[in-house]
Parts: C-alpha cells; sequence; structure tokens
C-alpha cells in the first residue's frame, strides 16, 4: 500500500513532526524511490525542449558537484521560469525528499528572499525567491541510478538514489538572512530557531569542566569551516565527548542530530540515523565557538566518525546563520554511485 504524503500546500501538516516517528524498514526506501521518481518524470513531462536543457544533466556530470548557498548564477531551470502548473509539480518532487518540517523550514527560507529584498531596498544583491533551481541528473527510475538537486540562496539540497535501494541527501544546507525577523509582519519569525537554542542549551547544561572541553575558543568564526568544499573532511574533534555528557546533555545531543536528520521524511532519515548509530554513539563530538548568550556570534559543530554538523551564526549582528550536514563517505552519493558501476558495467 502506498504511503499517501500531504501536498505541499498543507503546510500545516508539519505539526505532525512533532510526534515520535516509528522506525521504517529498508524496504520503504523503494516507496520513497519510487514517488521521487514519478514526481521527477511528471515534471520532466510539461518541460519545453529549451527548460529541458536547462533542467537535465548526465548522472556523471560534474555540474552535481557545484553547490553553494551565496547568491550567484545557477545551473538548472529557475521557477521564475516555469508556468503556474510546473511550479506545483517542481514543489511536489521537493514534498517527496523532506518531511513536513523539512518542507516548511525549505519554503519559509525562500521566502525570505522578500524580506531581505525590503530590508535592503536595493542596496544588495538581486533578491528573489523565485529564484529557486531544479536540476535533474540521469534519468529518473524508480529501480535506478539517477540524482536531483534544489537549491536557492540559502538552501542546497542534493539526491542521488542507486538502484532504488539507497538514497543519499548530503551536503544539506539550509541557512536563514534573518536569522530572526526583527521587524514588519513578520516578527519574531526563526526558521532555524531549533538549531540555535537546542544547542544553547546544550552549552549552557554544562558545568565548568565540560565547558572548558566544549568551548574551544571565544571567538566564532565568521563561516562555516567546509563552507562549500566538494568533500567534507572531519575537522580536529576539539570539544566534548558524548561519553563526559549526562543523560540529560546525551538527550539535547541527540535532539540537535535529529533536527539535521529529520528535514527529510522518516523513511530516509531513519536509515542515515541508525548510520550514525552504527559508527558509535561515544565517539561523537560537541565544540562550541564564541558567547553562549543570544545575540552575540557563535558556532558550534557535531562530529562523529560518518558525519558533521556546522552551525554558525555571526554575520549582521549575530543575526546570519549557515547549517550544514555533511557525510564523510555518503556527499552527493559518492559511495552509492562507486558501489553501483562496480556491480554494473558501463559502457566509457
Amino acid at each position: 500500500m502506498k504511503i499517501i504524503r500531504c501536498l505541499p500546500i498543507l503546510l500545516l501538516c508539519s505539526q505532525l513532526a512533532a510526534f515520535p516517528l516509528r522506525a521504517h524498514p529498508a524496504d520503504d526506501t523503494r516507496v520513497v524511490a519510487e514517488e521521487m521518481a514519478m514526481a521527477a518524470d511528471n515534471f520532466l513531462a510539461t518541460l519545453t525542449p529549451e527548460q529541458t536543457a536547462k533542467a537535465t544533466y548526465p548522472v556523471n556530470a560534474n555540474e552535481r558537484f557545484n553547490w553553494h548557498f551565496i547568491p550567484r548564477e545557477r545551473k538548472g531551470l529557475p521557477l521564475k521560469e516555469m508556468k503556474p502548473e510546473q511550479k506545483h509539480l517542481a514543489h511536489a518532487l521537493l514534498s517527496t525528499a523532506l518531511s513536513h518540517r523539512g518542507y516548511l523550514k525549505a519554503s519559509t527560507i525562500m521566502s525570505l528572499e522578500q524580506v531581505l529584498r525590503d530590508l535592503e531596498q536595493g542596496k544588495g544583491p538581486a533578491r528573489d525567491p523565485e529564484l529557486y533551481f531544479v536540476t535533474i541528473f540521469g534519468k529518473p527510475d524508480a529501480k535506478g541510478t539517477w540524482g536531483w538537486r534544489v537549491e536557492v540562496h540559502h538552501l542546497s539540497l542534493n539526491f542521488m538514489l542507486a538502484e532504488g535501494k539507497e538514497i543519499s541527501v548530503t551536503p544539506s544546507f539550509l541557512g536563514s538572512n534573518p536569522g530572526e525577523v526583527r521587524a514588519g509582519p513578520r516578527n519574531g519569525l526563526r526558521v532555524l530557531g531549533a538549531e540555535e537554542d537546542l544547542a544553547r542549551q546544550l552549552v549552557k547544561s554544562l558545568n565548568d569542566e565540560q565547558k572548558k572541553a566544549a568551548i574551544y575558543t571565544n571567538s566564532a568564526p565568521r563561516e562555516i569551516i567546509t563552507g562549500n568544499d566538494r568533500k567534507a573532511k572531519a575537522l580536529m574533534p576539539m570539544g566534548i565527548p558524548a561519553a563526559k555528557l549526562n543523560k540529560a546533555q546525551s538527550g539535547l545531543l541527540w535532539q540537535i542530530i535529529r533536527e539535521y536528520v529529520f528535514r527529510y521524511r522518516p523513511e530516509i532519515a531513519d536509515q542515515d540515523l541508525k548510520k550514525i548509530e552504527k559508527a558509535g554513539t561515544k565517539n561523537l563530538f560537541f565544540a562550541w565557538a564564541g558567547g553562549v548568550e543570544p545575540k552575540k556570534g557563535h558556532y558550534y559543530r557535531v562530529q562523529g566518525p560518518t558525519f558533521l554538523m556546522e552551525y554558525d551564526n555571526t554575520q549582521n549582528d549575530a543575526n546570519h546563520i549557515h547549517a550544514v550536514w555533511r557525510d564523510f563517505e555518503r556527499d552527493f552519493g559518492d559511495d552509492l554511485l562507486r558501489e553501483h558501476y562496480e556491480r554494473v558495467p558501463h559502457a566509457k
């Protein structure tokens, strides 16, 4: 039986993400692969030849790795050049990957471009919530190997599917400028408030000895350290190891990890969470830099043997957030694609 998912316009469904989630077997990944392939095919079927040329690349194209989170020219088909029905289908594709909470975050981040336009009054880069690009790599196939990307300023979501059985979702970048809207009709909006509040709650719960290990500098870096690197590398595991946290603090650490992983629908997120747990829960590190009080520049990271999560909020008087999740092996589906080519010979 197919899983029925809420349509993108039903954003109130995001409230369901607060309830406990059941474990999802690996077979559920096939359901997600089917829905992604169907949504991608539905979208592609509406495109003109000119639009198709912009939206599609071979699965092994170097363009897959050309990701960034700054305002810049991008490859793919932007929302701005789509007809209304095509825009709905693009959003439908995005909803096949994200949880309700994740979709709400992503769509709200896109909408902040209008807030920036109003704040900057034409003095900054071009701001347009419709400069949101969809790019598909390879031929969508429920049992095939292909990928897709959705990218705009402060949003980079990268997907690779291998034979319909495994799905990679990193690099996964969400940003927010402003981090908190402090004027106007959206006053008080904090798209990435949970990512900030959970980590601050954890660092402030530490005793003096724990803080000496966790806070490695009082000066936060201006940007996430890995930036838009093609391949993320493990950073020095400075910080406090999970083994030195008490039960409540360990719970907060896992809440932070879940906040990043459960941007995606639970069928995907459960598999990634199991991978993190399998690598060793005691091999996790939490590190903080900068001030611990709100509105002070700060940075943190959570790192394990297989992954890195970085968060930075220092720009614009500590009101400009960048938050990324990287996987050392699965970024851009590198390991999935390599295993696929080893199993299935391809003509050179």
